[in-house]
């Protein structure tokens, strides 16, 4: 099925109204979740909306929240979202970093007691905006295990940095540390397909190409998939991101992580509060004056797409690239759902009493 923009957004933030978020913060979190589903990254869009709302009539999202700094220095500070929506504690948490770094040069901020953030690349983007690199990341419920473990310890814990060009858009490095991220094996599970052999392993640790192995003990596997190929270094920057969002923050981390989904209970022996983000803004020029680096930008994106290929219908993709692309298609011709994800977001109509999709 395809929707157009307006009519998804409109749907989205009547959705959110109805849990008993604000008019802005409604607006905003629709925002958050359809740059997601404009730039193809499905499986963190609308998609999820089910899931905030089961966590929101489990009592563990406030629509209400009462976001706060609770430790600050000039360049640095920790947000308490409150246990509100990722998607409004997190440009929250951006728009301090900002406003830090148009002051500071810098500016980086810690988040705990939050929520799910949608797309990592939505925050990196509001510092862009800014002729600022901006700098996201999340940690996330338990799925992955450590190199050389079959134990769930950490999340898909995606990374993100974001810079601005002149001529070229934002090369845009959005990814999870992990082979793979849990959103792709729910696009999987939808389709009924079976997903690429290093992306998870069952609950002996043997590789398994089946989208379900999740539920019978499996683990996603670290960016490498094995050590031959680098799953350790896939391990170390989850680390980091788990570090840097929650440990720092006060966060709940590694294996404290509540999970995403309703139906399963935080861990009963929490080492923080909620999950957690971090965010940073800098300026361009407080290293080189603005232009200069965006001219830079270009002549390095232009040289790397005109490198040569393997093949010759190969081309070397920017980071952002096909991000871009589909947000120019999507925008004019509509987003496609699928009908797992139509059948959701219309029970979710029926249970507000707002109009079906």
């Amino acid at each position: 099925m395809l929707i157009s923009e307006s009519s998804l957004r409109t749907f989205t933030q009547n959705i959110f109204l109805a849990m008993g978020c604000s008019n802005e913060h409604a607006e905003l979190a629709a925002d958050v979740l359809l740059l997601s589903d404009l730039r193809g990254i499905d499986s963190h869009g609308v998609a999820r909306l089910i899931g905030y709302v089961r966590l929101w009539e489990n009592k563990r999202i406030n629509a209400i929240p009462n976001i706060t700094i609770v430790h600050e220095t000039p360049t640095t500070a920790t947000v308490d979202g409150d246990a509100g929506l990722g998607l409004v504690v997190a440009p929250f948490a951006m728009q301090l970093a900002i406003k830090k770094a148009e002051k500071y040069g810098s500016g980086w901020v810690s988040v705990r007691n939050s929520n799910h953030f949608g797309i990592a690349g939505y925050h990196t983007l509001m510092a862009v905006e800014k002729d600022m690199i901006g700098y996201a990341m999340t940690n996330a419920s338990p799925l992955v295990a450590p190199t050389f473990s079959n134990e769930r310890l950490l999340g898909t814990n995606p990374i993100c940095y974001a810079f601005p060009a002149g001529k070229y858009p934002p090369v845009v490095v959005d990814m999870a540390t992990s082979a793979a991220a849990n959103g792709k094996l729910e696009i999987a599970q939808r389709l009924g397909k079976q997903v690429p052999e290093g992306w998870i392993q069952d609950a002996a640790g043997n590789y398994t190409t089946d989208p379900h192995a999740l539920k019978s003990g499996g683990s996603l596997l670290p960016l490498g998939s094995d050590r031959d190929h680098g799953s350790h270094k896939g391990f170390g920057l989850s680390a980091t991101v788990d570090i840097l969002s929650a440990v720092l923050s006060g966060a709940n981390y590694g294996p404290w992580v509540p999970p995403f989904v309703a139906f399963l209970d935080p861990p009963a022996n929490p080492v923080g509060l909620g999950i957690g983000h971090f965010v940073g803004a800098m300026r361009v020029d407080g290293f080189r004056p603005v232009d200069e680096f965006k001219a830079h930008m270009d002549n390095w994106v232009s040289r790397f797409k005109s490198a040569s290929t393997v093949h010759p219908d190969q081309k070397v993709i920017i980071p952002g690239e096909p991000e871009l692309e589909a947000q120019l298609d999507r925008k004019q011709n509509g987003i496609p759902l699928v009908d797992a994800v139509v059948n959701d977001l219309n029970g979710l109509a029926d249970k507000f009493g707002i109009k079906r999709l």
